[in-house]
């Protein structure tokens, strides 16, 4: 059927930022779904508050709003843009997660959708509703006959039910009484706002019902038992308990996380075996599954934080086609008619009872990762289902139309998901896995057998890992090998898996493995395989056969694992195994098993056996001028979507100029690795090894220009070395420049030289000299490691006990295996060992400085200055975490300049060719250079989306050989102002200090853009989830230096309203400086105090600055209570400055909607 033309215009809800549960997969989604909408003639409107993302660049959508993803702005969007053009409007709520959705069912539930004439496409606020409604889907899986685990719903209704009728009666009376319209009105009024003032009352009341509730479902399902907060992201609020104690602090966490305060409790399936099934359905019913996912880790992990491998490898194929039939059943009766969805079972082994969990009736992050593991765009596909097409209608691309979408995909490999993890960001949170997802992000291999994706998948995490590596098992050697062997293994951590694959090495059978993690049998026989070969390695050596190294690398072996085992180097090893004639080949990803020729160039490595001849290649490289462009790999904390954006770019500018653009990479989520982002796409692990022999395949054929190293992180720069070894071209800066500004000694060198300023330092290379080079340095400093990203390990030291947790605690989790293994009981020895290599970093801290970022263009000759961004926290938190503003908000015109001339000479100096970010602090009129990045940083998207200049784009074009002034640049003048803030995890890992620090610790950022730096920033705290209250109570406790400088943000809430409360010595110097304050009790005065104000809702919004290590322990249930119960705290001074003048600027008027086009209507893309 033909494609609907009763619609005009379709607006895309975004996800926002990035958060553990919705990562870069939803900006890939929707850029699928606005690339194929405008492709079919729609007019697109896009929402999206996240500026890192390839959505958000204003060519991907015909009005794209940078703007808070709230009902009601969204709202305002839709009055805005409604009658732009002619024709129907329609909402498309299912390509951004649990935000999206849940932000089109409050539009419908205020009415928005049925005033304005906006029709819901993709899922219908019924299908979203009986899906995510835990007591709706658990009676919809009894109607069609399917098991679900016993569980019980906790919500109040009763309550809820009294006084929604009280709510009704009283509009009633209103209505009917023989008052004027007027006075109605007015009564009404007053009524609504008396009604929404009693909402933070009611939901107290609510949550205390639900949980007697729950109680009473506990007594039915006993112990350990699930809760499922409704309509929640990625597990959030949700948990298993194993006690009482436990399950009501999960319950009162649950209700709380829920929108509508609901949790269901569920009897515990933990053990059994969980599938999911990515199902599509379009409006003639018919159905495919895209693809079946296994999970490794039993129920009771988060499927985000489970180890998968697709296809499903232990189903038998009857086992198969129930569950296949189950899901299509589920997407029927729950009534998804056009569009994608996710399926979720849980299979007892024992038995064989198949129950289902849950459904996604959206895109989702198994979305993404099944469509990366058949190539199926199952994002592009839900979107032209929406507007009215049949998958029999749409052409299948990887085939290059051969087949229809209504082909079910074949996949003849094996695919493995890993997920990355960051607990060593969040100190006092501890490392187990439970229904509540933690990973940060993922690594997807993909190969021709188990073992082969499997330790792709792992060399892929790039946490040191080489495959299946030693681990040390807690309790081994201390007199009850078994014990500590069951102890580990029962514990659900994130390297469990290698605790498996130690534990066969220590002796223990695979019965006994299963019986205490509940891998299926199959699992443990290939990993027990993998055990096996090495031990017969170490044992016999490299061999010399080709035949027989090649088995081992069809297993999965890396040349760097091999030469752990033979003690040899890698280099040693690729030599050999290269002098042999093993070499990998690449096979295509094509949806059909090779049933038909696919002309798409999505391709992975393997080293099957040759079977007649030598082994297929299907590679098939051209003879063209092409740029191999290496990624990120998987998301982490400090090195996110940032730069996969800059890749992004770098593949699009590069194609418009001619060039044949390469992309590696092995994150699944993401716009880099979808296959028609790149000409050419190799999804393999981002190693020496891997990317070298890429190298070498393409080097057989055409010309190869160059490769990227710049865009993708820490990730790419560590390759630059083995690459410039092997003699390959890189484009821009050279590695000995990047190395240059990573080099401690030589880039001080560099700064005595062009004269300028560093704050006093120090380098050291053993614990004994880090000792010396404190002495010297004295207090406060700031240390940290050199060659890392995202400030990992580093802190603001302030006394000498904290100096020593820092040596024997903090440097201990940057040792390696392999040499923890070298030196198994000698702390001190790992550490020197690492320092060697990686020295440590002092720098005297500049306290209560003004941190500032640089971004520039330069190509050795000249430099563009794209940004100079204020950062609003002082310097000593990690400018990831950091809010800032473009342009600066407080900088004087002759501090500008110098920082220009600055950042100009630094980027001359270093023969810059691309991108730099320069950090500096201003500390007393004098500028100090922190650190220079000759490449990508992570505010590369934002300064772009700030200033309408595509930067990436043009540095990858610098970088190919064009002069910067070809590009005619000229400085941007801007009226209006871009506020970038982060936002954070911190709900997610119970007992983590919320206190910011060098280390960085958010997830992703949001962006607020408007004429006005108050409303800016306004609009990216709400744009982060900071609820800016517009009236209630402020708590202030704040340091004796800030008193005097808060002193006018409070007075100025005072005059707007606010009552202000506040603990002794803040409150008596308020009320000397006209401030009326109450005062209220620390925690360590007695009760009632601060914490128990924040738990009764008495606190709208908390200030509160801190030093010193007692002070800090001291406020810290303070900090975790703001958080918990979403009161919006600012632990800097500035910040709190900054949220006074935003709730001024917020009260003044409604947010002006704008997009994102409208601010520079004469930009080029």
């Amino acid at each position: 059927m033909p494609k609907r033309t009763d619609i005009s215009t379709v607006l895309i809800i975004g996800a926002g930022p990035i958060v553990i549960g919705q990562a870069c997969e939803f900006d890939y989604s929707g850029t699928q779904a606005c690339k194929a909408l405008r492709q079919e003639g729609y007019r697109v409107v896009l929402v999206n508050s996240n500026p890192a993302t390839i959505m958000t660049d204003p060519e991907m959508a015909d009005a794209t709003y940078v703007e808070p993803i709230t009902p009601e702005v969204v709202a305002k969007i839709i009055e805005k843009e409604r009658h732009v053009v002619p024709g129907g409007f329609a909402l498309l709520p299912t390509m951004g997660g649990q935000t999206a959705l849940n932000t089109a069912l409050s539009l419908r539930k205020m009415g928005v959708l049925e005033k304005l004439d906006v029709t819901m496409i993709g899922a219908t606020a019924e299908a979203i509703d009986k899906a995510e409604d835990r007591e709706l889907f658990r009676e919809a899986m009894k109607k069609i006959g399917l098991d679900i685990p016993k569980s019980f719903l906790a919500n109040a209704s009763d309550l809820k039910q009294a006084d929604r009728e009280r709510y009704l009666a009283e509009l009633a009376r209103i209505d009917a009484a023989t008052d004027s319209p007027a006075e109605k009105a007015a009564k009404r009024a007053k009524f609504e706002r008396e009604w929404a003032a009693g909402e933070e009352e009611r939901k107290k009341r609510y949550v205390h019902g639900a949980l007697g509730e729950a109680l009473i479902a506990l007594a039915e399902i006993g112990l350990p038992a699930i809760i499922r907060p409704s309509f929640t992201l990625a597990g959030t609020g949700g948990g298993i308990a194993y006690d009482l104690d436990e399950f009501i602090e999960i319950v009162r966490g649950g209700l709380d996380a829920s929108p509508t305060n609901e949790v269901l409790v569920e009897e515990s399936v933990l053990g059994w075996k969980e599938f999911e099934m990515e199902v599509v359905r379009d409006k003639n019913d018919n159905c495919i599954i895209v693809c079946s996912i296994e999970n490794l880790d039993p129920m009771g992990v988060h499927t985000g934080d489970s180890i998968t491998i697709a296809p499903a490898l232990t189903l038998t194929d009857k086992e198969y086609q129930v569950m296949r039939d189950a899901s299509i059943a589920v997407l029927r009766e729950i009534g998804v008619e056009t569009g994608g969805s996710n399926v979720q079972f849980a299979v007892n082994p024992a038995d064989g009872r198949l129950v289902v969990i849950e459904m996604n009736p959206r895109v989702s992050r198994s979305s993404a990762l099944a469509s990366k593991a058949t190539g199926f765009p199952i994002a592009k596909v839900a979107a032209k289902l929406a507007v009215g097409y049949t998958l029999d209608e749409i052409a299948n691309d990887i085939t290059g139309g051969a087949t229809p979408a209504s082909f079910e995909p074949t996949i003849d490999y094996v695919v493995t998901k890993i997920p990355r993890f960051a607990f060593e960001k969040f100190p006092g949170a501890e490392p187990l896995l439970t229904t509540s997802m933690k990973s940060v992000g993922e690594a997807m291999a993909i190969g021709r057998s188990f073992q082969e994706s499997l330790q792709k998948a792992l060399r892929s995490l790039e946490t040191g890992l080489t495959g299946l590596d030693e681990v040390v098992i807690e309790g081994i050697g201390d007199g009850d090998d078994k014990n500590a062997i069951r102890a580990a293994l029962g514990r659900p951590t994130p390297d469990r898996l290698l605790k498996v694959a130690q534990a066969m090495r220590l002796g223990a059978s695979d019965e006994e493995i299963f019986r205490s993690c509940r891998f299926d049998p199959w699992f443990l026989a290939q990993i027990r395989g993998i055990v096996d070969t090495e031990a017969e390695v170490k044992a016999k050596g490299l061999p010399t056969t080709p035949g027989a190294l090649r088995r081992l690398k069809a297993m999965g072996f890396s040349d760097a694992r091999l030469g752990a085992l033979t003690g040899l180097s890698a280099d040693a090893v690729t030599q050999r195994r290269r002098a042999l004639g093993v070499r990998p080949v690449y096979k295509r990803i094509d949806t059909c098993a090779a049933e038909f020729a696919s002309p798409t160039a999505y391709m992975y490595s393997t080293y099957e056996a040759p079977f007649a001849g030598e082994p297929a290649d299907e590679a098939a490289p051209s003879d063209r001028k092409k740029v191999i462009i290496l990624g990120g790999g998987p998301n982490r904390i400090g090195q996110g979507i940032e730069f996969d954006y800059c890749c992004c770019h770098a593949c699009f500018a590069l194609k418009d100029v001619g060039f044949e653009t390469i992309m590696v990479n092995c994150n699944p989520e993401t716009v880099s690795t979808d296959y028609d982002t790149s000409d050419r796409l190799y999804f393999e692990p981002l190693t020496a090894e891997d990317v070298l022999e890429i190298v070498a395949t393409e080097q057989s054929a055409g010309t190869l220009h160059g490769v990227i190293v710049q865009f993708g992180g820490q990730t790419p720069l560590k390759l630059a070395e083995p690459l410039e070894k092997a003699k390959v071209p890189i484009l821009g800066t050279s590695p000995d420049a990047i190395d240059l500004a990573e080099d401690r000694d030589r880039f001080k060198r560099l700064l005595e030289k062009l004269g300028l300023r560093q704050p006093k330092n120090g380098i050291a290379y053993s614990v004994e000299q880090s000792r010396l080079v404190a002495a010297e340095l004295g207090l406060p400093f700031v240390v940290r490691p050199s060659y890392v990203l995202g400030g990992r390990a580093m802190a603001i030291i302030r006394n000498q006990e904290q100096f020593d947790d820092y040596l024997l605690g903090t440097l201990p989790s940057l040792v390696p295996s392999d040499v923890k293994a070298r030196y198994p009981n000698d702390k001190t020895g790992q550490i020197n060992t690492v320092l060697g290599k990686n020295p440590l970093l002092f720098d005297r801290y500049l306290s209560d400085a003004i941190e500032i970022d640089v971004d520039c263009l330069a190509d050795g000759k000249d430099t563009f200055i794209a940004g100079i961004m204020q950062h609003i926290e002082e310097a000593g938190v990690h400018s990831g975490d950091s809010a800032c503003s473009l342009p600066p908000y407080g900088l004087a015109p002759e501090t500008l300049a110098e920082l220009e001339r600055q950042t100009r000479a630094m980027a001359l100096a270093l023969e810059v060719g691309g991108l730099m970010n320069v950090q500096y602090a201003l500390k007393d009129g004098e500028i100090y250079v922190l650190e220079v990045n000759p490449r990508a940083s992570r505010t590369v998207p934002f300064v772009a989306k700030v200033i309408g200049i595509p930067v990436a784009k043009i540095a990858s074009r610098v970088m190919a050989g064009e002069s910067l002034a070809s590009f005619g640049l000229t400085p941007p003048k801007l009226d209006h102002v871009g506020v970038k803030e982060a936002v954070f995890p911190f709900a997610r890992f119970p007992g983590v200090d919320t206190l910011l620090g060098p280390e960085m610790r958010s997830t992703g950022e949001v962006m607020g853009i408007d004429r006005s730096y108050e409303i800016a920033f306004a609009k990216s705290q709400i744009g982060g989830g900071a609820r800016l209250p517009r009236a209630g109570t402020v708590f202030v406790a704040v340091r004796d230096v800030d008193k005097p400088r808060i002193l006018e943000s409070v007075k100025l809430l005072s005059e707007l309203g606010f009552r202000v409360i506040a603990t002794s010595g803040t409150q008596r110097y308020l009320q000397e400086h006209g401030v009326p304050a109450e005062k209220v009790n620390k925690v360590l005065e007695g009760r009632p105090h601060i914490v128990d104000a924040i738990k009764n809702g008495e606190v709208q919004l908390v200030f509160n600055t801190t030093s010193g290590t007692r002070a800090i322990s001291d406020s810290r249930s303070l900090r975790r209570a703001a958080l918990l119960h979403k009161v919006p705290y600012y632990t800097t001074l500035s910040g709190a400055v900054a949220a006074a003048l935003g709730i001024r600027a917020y009260l003044a008027g409604d947010l002006e909607v704008r997009t994102l086009q409208s601010y520079f209507p004469d930009r080029v893309s």
